[in-house]
């Protein structure tokens, strides 16, 4: 079985993730494709959209989230991920189990005794004006049911978990400050979610492998799950076993791939590329050592923005001042690849700034 190392992986992911090259496809399409893109920061996907496609107008992903093509919705892992309309109505019950349990995890203590089928029959009441709530709004109005609870355990089993939800604009659009309002999936899309697959089969776990692979792959089963948080999927990937390629990693782990898939190969030149906080280029394996070494792991669920250089994890950047793109090197960077890092944050910082500045800092790189 043929043996991928770390290089070929990482050239695998980045060209599947439009870093090798950026894409020429639409916003919604891109968001299809990567199978979402995390969210909880609300500004994060525009930097992830406009170091992946050719282009890219923030006003065209502001345009989707008011038209309601895409939303924003807690789902994979139980974070908020931007996703299309299409996969929020047909992955949500898939989810369903995954997201009580999660919120359950945290909230076990507080919520012992709280019939849950009760709680969601609650919420969807004082859903049912067709108002939007905050999720303190919301729990607030059902607490006088449940009050040893607490308002912050019932109001994420409601919005997280028990009631569909997508966050409406403005939040989420571009350049905009807005607080969370909640609205019911239904009542936002206009259509309820898909039911649950009959018992014994799993049509949405198979979809998700595929598309997993082709946004991520190859991959184990172990990063599969790592990005959406799911059990029972390895039916799923037995399921559409017969049409994979398998390789090993390093490791001798197993990883499985289209077969058409794009695996280009190890030597092809990675330019610098600039991630939101908690993008799933990173976060979105169980194994993350294709694109960022052990030593700096933890900091990709702090909140860090990363910077790729030779596609790998080498700075992290954040904006000072209002309109200066700071890098910060995690490794000694050589001449040129401080020249890169330089023209694609002044890129960036023109972006951000909507042409008003290009300033860039290049902080010391450690000894």
């Amino acid at each position: 079985m043929t043996v991928l190392d770390a290089r070929s992986l990482n050239r695998a992911a980045l060209a599947r993730q439009s870093l090798l090259d950026r894409a020429d496809r639409s916003v919604l399409d891109a968001v299809a494709h990567l199978g979402g893109m995390q969210a909880q920061e609300p500004q994060e996907p525009f930097v992830g959209l406009w170091s992946r496609l050719r282009d890219f107008a923030p006003s065209a992903l502001s345009g989707l989230l008011t038209g309601r093509r895409v939303v924003r919705t807690h789902l994979m892992r139980r974070t908020v991920h931007l996703v299309t309309a299409d996969d929020v109505l047909a992955w949500r019950s898939r989810h369903d189990a995954m997201l009580r349990g999660r919120v359950l995890g945290t909230y076990r203590r507080e919520l012992e005794g709280v019939d849950l089928d009760e709680l969601a029959a609650a919420g969807r009441a004082v859903m049912a004006d067709g108002e939007p709530r905050s999720m303190g709004d919301l729990a607030r109005a059902v607490a006088g049911r449940w009050p040893d609870a607490g308002p912050r355990p019932l109001g994420e089993m409601l919005v997280a978990a028990l009631i569909p939800m997508v966050q409406l604009p403005p939040r989420g659009l571009w350049r905009t400050r807005a607080g969370v309002r909640n609205a019911p999936v239904a009542a936002w899309l206009g259509r309820e979610v898909d039911p649950p697959a009959p018992p014994g089969t799993d049509p949405v776990g198979e979809a998700l492998v595929r598309r997993y692979l082709a946004a991520y792959g190859p991959a184990a089963s172990a990063d599969l799950r790592a990005w959406c948080g799911l059990a029972g999927l390895p039916a799923a990937v037995a399921a559409v076993r017969g049409e994979l390629v398998a390789f090993r990693d390093e490791r001798g782990r197993r990883l499985l791939d289209l077969p058409d898939a794009p695996r280009p190969d190890p030597d092809t030149p990675a330019p610098v590329r600039f991630l939101p906080a908690f993008d799933n280029a990173v976060l979105g394996y169980q194994d993350r050592g294709r694109i960022i070494d052990d030593a700096h792991r933890g900091l990709s669920v702090t909140g860090a923005r990363f910077v790729l250089v030779d596609g790998r994890v080498s700075a992290t950047w954040t904006v000072e001042d209002g309109d200066t793109v700071t890098v910060t090197p995690l490794r000694p960077l050589t001449r040129a690849e401080r020249i890169e890092v330089d023209e694609e944050g002044r890129a960036l910082a023109s972006f951000l700034s909507e042409g008003d500045s290009d300033r860039v800092r290049v902080a010391a790189a450690p000894s």
